[in-house]
């Protein structure tokens, strides 16, 4: 993924125009997004229950789904799930069955399985062992509702979870794209992706990283699981090999900027806005864009990424990229 990144002095030399977006007049990301995430919220609701209806032949404990819903429910932005529907819009749009399978069906599996993975995530960074937050989507964190214990579970049966999401046994997901699904979900959370950049994360505290250090850790840290996010909505179908390498270098650029923004908004917004504790970073002495590039030129650099996935939208050959288009914008200027 480094290699389509750009430099600091790129990214302020970069000019200003921003690629075409075909199709995109009438569309309202409020509109396209209220309707998606209704259906997001309600699939997580009634699949993350003590009788998940994914084979299972007995309930779970009823504190431990507790602190699971506690942990995924009434709360975030949900981007990792719009991005896998949004690419599912884009690939798949006017063909929404294949087989006589609905790709929609598999894009709302696929959607849920990435945020019950984002989910986990966020229970384990809070615990004391790693990050120690107490603020988490504008509640308490989960350790701190339930216990380390019920936390630390919570987290892996989410993990679980969202692997059976995508393994349904009623034919409802053909066995090749379930295995397409599960491999990117895999690797996008693993060593090699975001429980790797955590790492990186953790052993850098009160280092001073390079730009190509910094860039490496978030590419793995947030950038693997959002560009997965992308990935797993274009294959819930059977993508043309243009359309994926656009894709990929959309969720790439995407990827890094919502982490730059990130940075950006640790240091200007309060912790109402943020709905987590503001200013953790620097307390933390953790490496960030601001801290390494300065606050305009964080900004900057963010924008130059934005105009950077832009273009890759524009080499996918698709013609339905309204949604991914709106949603990078959404990512970038969340901060002004």
């Amino acid at each position: 993924m480094s290699a389509m990144m750009t430099t600091t002095a790129d990214a302020q030399a970069s000019p200003t125009h921003t690629p075409s977006a075909p199709g995109s007049a009438d569309f309202d990301l409020d509109v396209w997004s209220r309707a998606r995430l209704q259906q997001v919220e309600q699939a997580l609701d009634r699949w993350v229950t003590a009788d998940v209806p994914l084979g299972l032949s007995h309930g779970a404990p009823a504190q431990l789904v507790e602190a699971m819903r506690y942990a995924v429910l009434d709360g975030g932005k949900r981007l990792r799930p719009l991005l896998v529907l949004a690419a599912h819009y884009a690939v798949c749009h006017g063909a929404s069955s294949a087989q006589g399978i609905s790709t929609q069906d598999i894009a709302l599996r696929a959607a849920c399985a990435v945020e019950l993975i984002h989910a986990y995530s966020l229970v384990h960074d809070d615990m004391p062992c790693m990050d120690n937050d107490v603020l988490r989507r504008g509640k308490p964190t989960v350790h701190v509702q339930f216990g380390q214990a019920s936390a630390l579970l919570a987290g892996d049966a989410l993990q679980a979870l969202a692997f059976e999401f995508l393994t349904p046994q009623d034919g409802k997901v053909p066995p090749s794209i379930q295995a397409r699904l599960c491999a990117l979900l895999a690797r996008a959370a693993g060593s090699a992706g975001m429980a790797g950049g955590q790492a990186i994360d953790l052993a850098s505290v009160g280092l001073p990283l390079t730009e190509s250090q910094l860039r490496q850790m978030h590419e793995l840290k947030t950038g693997a699981l959002l560009q997965a996010s992308v990935m797993m909505g274009a294959h819930c179908s059977t993508p043309n090999a243009q359309a994926l390498e656009g894709l990929q270098a959309y969720g790439a650029a995407m990827g890094l900027a919502f982490q730059v923004v990130d940075d950006i908004l640790d240091v200007t917004a309060d912790s109402t806005t943020l709905g987590k504790t503001a200013g953790k970073d620097a307390d933390n002495n953790k490496p960030t864009y601001v801290s390494l590039m300065g606050l305009q030129a964080s900004k900057a650099y963010a924008q130059q990424l934005l105009r950077q996935s832009l273009h890759a939208l524009d080499a996918t050959g698709l013609a339905h990229t309204e949604a991914l288009r709106a949603l990078a914008d959404m990512v970038v200027n969340r901060a002004h």
